[in-house]
């Protein structure tokens, strides 16, 4: 098929992608813009994740205050350089990321900081709700497996679904930016502080 600069200057406005990336994704995909975005996004999260390896130094700490002073977040998030930290992408990033720890209150930033205890007692819950289900000895394992990766998805903040984009997690969303600047990007840590929630 015939791949024109058109249909290139359209793939390249969706996905900010180089000319020639956006010209090799729609010949890879016989000029199917969907499946070139697809295509560009899966080569993105190879790259980005391929730069997980890399020292994170910079970046920045910010707040966000929700529901006239109800409910407050503090996040700290590290890029490479103070050029990326300072990129609209990566402050609006940042603010994204706030806003989703005040909605979905997540306990941890992945699945790997939630301690073993936890992990344990959770499926002790698990299988005493299933075993009581009546459901036959041989499907309790899987189902208590489906049941903690709902509690992953639930209290991760990397595996919740984005709450102004539901097509796409945390971690995906995560991945993107660091293909798009090019720049490993760290969730470090965060703070969530709700009024009253102690008492």
């Amino acid at each position: 098929m015939n791949i024109n600069a058109q249909m290139v200057k359209e793939l390249r406005k969706k996905t900010s992608a180089g000319m020639m990336d956006c010209k090799k994704a729609l010949k890879a995909t016989e000029g199917d813009l969907e499946k070139a975005i697809e295509y560009l996004r899966k080569k993105g999260m190879d790259a980005a994740a391929s730069k997980f390896s890399r020292q994170a130094l910079s970046g920045t700490v910010s707040s966000y205050i929700h529901l006239y002073g109800k409910i407050g977040v503090l996040v700290e998030i590290n890029c490479e350089t103070d050029f990326v930290a300072n990129t609209g992408e990566f402050k609006e990033f940042v603010k994204d990321i706030a806003m989703q720890i005040t909605a979905s209150n997540p306990k941890y930033i992945s699945r790997e900081d939630v301690p073993n205890d936890i992990i344990e007692k959770e499926k002790e819950i698990f299988h005493a709700q299933v075993e009581q289900s009546g459901k036959p000895a041989k499907i309790i394992d899987k189902i208590v497996e489906g049941k903690l990766d709902k509690y992953f998805k639930e209290n991760c903040l990397k595996e919740q679904i984005f709450i102004k984009d539901n097509s796409k997690n945390i971690n995906q969303l995560l991945l993107e930016l660091i293909a798009k600047l090019g720049e490993n990007i760290v969730i470090k840590r965060f703070a969530r502080y709700q009024l009253g929630e102690e008492i």
